[in-house]
């Protein structure tokens, strides 16, 4: 897998940066240079030596750092729009599927996955090749009245020539789009030397890969050419966790239509002469449009969509939207528009991920942490999201001595002409611009965050106050809620509302057993023998057990039951599962 050299810079620069001005702080140091070859053996790129501070005054020409969000989506949307997705035949000879699209133009990238069958995402070098690809592809032979004739770059392999015969090897070479089981994953950090390792083993099982980056945008891709029978400017981005930084193997699909890139809208008539203007209709709200927008694309996608099921048009919701699945890709998708603050915040995660690979490590190893022990849930009710989760890490980061990433309103500061930004009367205004950030030297390793982590948690005082990665500091709670974190953008929100007692309850009962266990040495030196296939959870691995907390209904009660107690029944109980096979081989 490689990428072009723009992109492998995007990714190498963050890690090298930090060996740099970290360089003789040997504890970070290995923590992040096992973080970079773990996003390096995931991405394919191999390390490109960043500028220092001292260089900044280089005349390369070179911008100095990661790229923005901006620009690496611009490159993701002009992959998709030179792709295909073809349905393929189990057996289908690798070599010979590529020599027959070959003859169409030159292909960049290919790879299999599967979802209802084994797909394929061909990337081809220009969007020439794409033309005559669909100009050679006929309409299914079928009775046509059951037949939709909507064309797309969906499409399906049926020609027997190219399977592959029996001598060759049966199946294709399928890249993974789900994350491995919990026990999987428990069995795979038992193996590990250090908790910091852990967290790297754990963050490379569960980011995205580049293939299903790909596959994400060419979904997107797909969408917009259905929506672009009625606005054929318009583009539709994935945004949140599939380009943010954050998302797991598996996560849903967040989209959004964009209509701002439909070209007029600033347009300036002369002051005198004629001009022209498009006649267009006219509604009392912008809410309203946008129902009526997301009505109609929800109709298509119900009956012309190729591969999109179960449309549902949730269109009162506080944001409408267009729920749907499609089968080819195995994303839950939702369609939304005018959410121009949710791309504001998916652009502020992705700045605070590339300041400083410490960050989407933890998060990534809180995240499962908290769906390991039903902390959060993938149905909708009083559980805390994987969003509050995220903003409790950074404001934990901020808080740190000194600070790991800046607060919000130090990002504003930063901020030049071009990154001003008001939506709806919203301040997003954030400096993009990774030059104009200056990090403190902290050398924190992964496992003090982690413990640390949970230990300012469990002693939160949740009852009066808020938080706030805005300001970096708690405020007094402007509202009666268990929990409460205030909206970065529209601050008059709290985005963890749904929280309800006994779930906040019981995170912080949760938070109280993890400190603990990563105190213990007995976690730190629990391994498995050379002679066993299955090592003893330890470290990390540990905290992803069953918990003894399940069932707390309230803080006081938590009090009065002893936490070591309950870690030393389970710490005791995993000594005896481990030891039954070694007296069956005595």
């Amino acid at each position: 897998m490689r990428f072009s050299s723009s992109f492998r810079t995007a990714m190498a620069s963050p890690f090298t940066v930090h060996r740099l001005h970290m360089r003789g702080r040997s504890p970070v140091v290995k923590c992040l240079n096992s973080i970079e070859t773990i996003l390096r053996r995931s991405v394919g790129t191999e390390p490109v030596v960043a500028h220092t501070e001292g260089a900044q005054g280089d005349d390369s020409g070179e911008k100095d750092g990661p790229r923005s969000l901006s620009e690496l989506m611009a490159d993701r949307q002009e992959q998709a729009e030179k792709s295909v997705l073809i349905s393929c035949p189990i057996r289908t000879s690798e070599t010979k599927f590529l020599k027959f699209l070959s003859k169409h133009g030159n292909i960049n990238k290919h790879f299999f996955y599967e979802s209802y069958g084994v797909y394929a995402v061909v990337e081809f070098a220009r969007r020439e090749s794409v033309v005559s690809l669909l100009e050679s592809a006929a309409i299914p032979s079928v009775n046509h009245e059951c037949i939709v004739p909507f064309k797309s770059r969906l499409l399906s392999l049926s020609n027997q020539s190219l399977a592959a015969s029996p001598a060759q090897q049966p199946g294709l070479p399928c890249q993974p789009q789900t994350t491995v089981s919990i026990n999987e994953l428990i069995q795979r950090l038992s193996t590990e030397d250090s908790v910091d390792d852990q967290i790297g083993a754990l963050t490379e099982a569960y980011q995205l890969t580049e293939e299903n980056s790909r596959l994400r945008f060419l979904v997107c891709s797909l969408l917009k050419d259905v929506a672009a029978a009625y606005f054929p400017e318009c583009t539709i981005r994935p945004f949140g966790s599939s380009v943010n930084g954050f998302g797991k193997l598996g996560c849903d699909l967040d989209m959004f239509l964009d209509l701002d890139s439909i070209s007029g809208w600033n347009f300036k008539p002369p002051k005198s002469g004629l001009s022209l203007e498009y006649q267009m209709k006219r509604t009392n709200s912008e809410r309203h449009v946008t129902q009526s927008i997301l009505s109609v694309i929800g109709e298509c996608v119900d009956h012309f969509g190729p591969g999109c099921v179960g449309v549902q048009k949730i269109l009162n919701a506080r944001c409408p939207l267009v729920r749907f699945a499609h089968q080819p890709s195995g994303f839950q998708c939702d369609l939304t528009a005018n959410n121009r603050v949710a791309m504001k915040s998916t652009e502020l995660l992705y700045l605070y991920g590339e300041l400083d690979p410490r960050v989407r490590s933890l998060v990534f190893t809180v995240r499962c942490w908290a769906r390991a022990h039903g902390v959060t849930s993938s149905i909708p009710g009083a559980w805390i999201t994987n969003f509050s989760l995220t903003v409790m890490v950074l404001f934990f980061l901020q808080k740190r001595s000194p600070p790991i990433i800046p607060t919000l309103d130090r990002l504003r500061d930063l901020a030049g002409p071009a990154d001003e930004s008001v939506i709806e009367g919203n301040d997003c205004t954030f400096t993009t611009d990774f030059s104009k950030i200056q990090l403190q030297s902290n050398t924190d390793t992964l496992e003090q965050l982690l413990g640390d982590f949970f230990e300012f948690y469990a002693t939160f005082p949740f009852s009066r106050m808020s938080i706030n990665i805005r300001k970096g500091r708690e405020q007094n709670k402007p509202e009666v809620a268990p929990l409460h974190i205030q909206n970065p953008f529209e601050t008059s929100l709290n985005v963890s509302k749904n929280v309800n007692t006994s779930q906040l309850d019981r995170f912080v009962a949760l938070c109280q057993e993890s400190a603990w266990l990563l105190q213990q040495g007995e976690t730190r030196t629990q391994r498995g023998s050379s002679r066993n296939r299955t090592a003893t959870p330890w470290g990390l691995a540990t905290l992803l057990l069953p918990s003894k907390v399940a069932g707390i209904k309230g803080r006081k009660k938590h009090k009065k039951e002893g936490a070591s107690q309950r870690i030393k029944s389970l710490l005791e109980s995993l000594k005896n599962k481990n030891e039954e096979p070694k007296s069956e081989d005595a």
